[in-house]
């Protein structure tokens, strides 16, 4: 049973020593209970409850004042004698919006006759009364913050999932990567894939860049860049770009006939430092025979190009492939869309050349042949699985006077076939696949797919 004994003193029964308590045992003082006649150890009593109000301090305590809801004034003793001490810690690191003032309670401060202002964030001082000189000393003044400072990224946007110690987040639209937490220098570069939209109408596929830090490896497509980005606290854009309109499908080689429209040009993705650009559309059939309009007949560039039309010989008619890698970056990020293309004798042919892929230019059409095949995407396995992106779409299909030819094979890793007699087929949502192109008018060419954002980093 515990017992609780009220005296005002304790002496001893006989000779000259007080023992209090017994081998083992602890003894223990009140917290922030003032005590005379031990004698000082230069140390303090520290009252752990945090001071939000003005208040007089007694000798032999430390206290945690908490300024974030104002400033606070702290009174010294009134009759300090030699020896007492007191020390004040900043608890909420606010010191420096809010700051302390140390009444000097009628004696001195270092000598002056003023209070004194504490306003440094996560200051700790020790106050010592020496004599009616000097008053008050200050022995102990420290401004460091002992606070860990984050091992890893922290972060949210996007799709997030979590393999092992990373984090991966993947972006099908625009958003924002929000980085919390940033350690620098270690562990604050992120891996990333950055696909545009691909092009619309035999277009080329949406440009491919992917860079892997040592801190969150993957393995990537022969494309991929030896470096990550370095991140900072805060919201970074992120971008994902559109595939490209479908355009309409072309109509035979002749200066009556209808003969269709371009396809659309993909949307540029980006985050930080990395951008990709779109793919270029896909000719279409040129116009204005035997009068063509300039370039009608060729594919536009972009990450990579959109593939030529057909043309036949004595037309004089532009018809060359797209550029890739437009504009340009190391690694490239696509390659040129087919052509330019062969030129046949005879009556002519209609199909289109392939756009072109991430790994391959498009393939070009041949008189009187099937539509071009798209150029081949890569695989890139930073979400967890190999999953192929960037194909470029197939041209349209050939006819008279060899028959009906089918449209060209979408490129693998997202791009559309061509088709004949048929709407052609859309680029994948989400790869950067181009669209297929169509033959005749009034079929459309296929859009193109739609980019993605993957960001990938170690957190723990």
């Amino acid at each position: 049973i515990m017992s609780k004994i009220e005296v005002n003193q304790i002496d001893v029964q006989c000779g000259s020593t007080l023992t209090l308590g017994s081998a083992g045992k602890t003894v223990t003082l009140a917290g922030c209970a003032s005590q005379t006649g031990f004698g000082r150890t230069g140390t303090v009593n520290w009252c752990t409850t945090a001071k939000t109000a003005p208040l007089t301090v007694a000798s032999g305590n430390g206290y945690f004042i908490n300024t974030s809801g104002g400033a606070i004034t702290v009174t010294l003793p009134s009759s300090p004698s030699a020896g007492d001490i007191v020390a004040f810690k900043d608890y909420g690191n606010s010191w420096s919006t809010h700051n302390v003032t140390v009444g000097r309670g009628g004696s001195k401060i270092n000598g002056a006759c003023f209070d004194a202002v504490l306003n440094t964030q996560s200051q700790s001082v020790t106050l010592i009364y020496v004599d009616g000189t000097k008053g008050w000393q200050d022995i102990h003044d420290s401004t460091s913050n002992v606070t860990g400072g984050p091992s890893f990224i922290c972060a949210t946007g996007g799709t997030v999932a979590t393999s092992g110690d990373f984090k991966i987040h993947s972006f099908t639209g625009d958003g924002n990567f929000v980085v919390n937490t940033a350690p620098t220098p270690a562990n604050n570069n992120i891996s990333y894939m950055v696909v545009a939209g691909g092009g619309g109408g035999g277009g080329g596929a949406g440009g491919f860049r992917e860079g892997e830090t040592p801190q969150a490896p993957f393995t990537g497509s022969p494309l991929k860049a030896g470096s990550g980005i370095p991140v900072t606290v805060g919201s970074h854009p992120v971008v994902v770009g559109g595939g490209g309109t479908a355009g309409a499908g072309q109509g035979p080689c002749s200066p009556n006939a209808p003969q269709g429209s371009k396809g659309g040009p993909g949307g540029d993705s980006s985050i930080l430092t990395i951008t990709s650009a779109g793919g270029g559309g896909g000719a279409k059939e040129p116009t204005g025979h035997p009068v063509p309009a300039p370039n009608n007949g060729s594919g536009l560039p972009g990450g990579s190009g959109g593939g030529g039309s057909y043309t036949a010989s004595g037309r004089p008619e532009a018809g060359a492939g797209g550029t890739g890698n437009d504009p340009p970056v190391a690694p490239p990020q696509g390659n040129p869309g087919g052509g330019p293309p062969q030129i046949g004798g005879g009556a002519p042919a209609n199909s289109s050349s392939g756009g072109g892929g991430a790994s391959s230019g498009g393939t070009p059409t041949c008189p009187s042949g099937p539509g071009g095949a798209g150029g081949a995407g890569v695989s890139s396995s930073i979400t967890g699985s190999p999953v192929s992106y960037a194909g470029g779409g197939g041209g349209g299909g050939g006819t008279a006077p060899s028959g009906n030819k089918p449209g060209g094979a979408g490129g693998a890793g997202g791009g559309g076939a061509g088709s004949r007699n048929a709407n052609a087929t859309a680029g994948t949502a989400n790869t950067g696949g181009g669209g297929g192109g169509a033959f005749p008018d009034p079929y459309a060419g296929g859009a193109g797919g739609s980019g993605i954002v993957v960001i990938k980093y170690k957190f723990q």
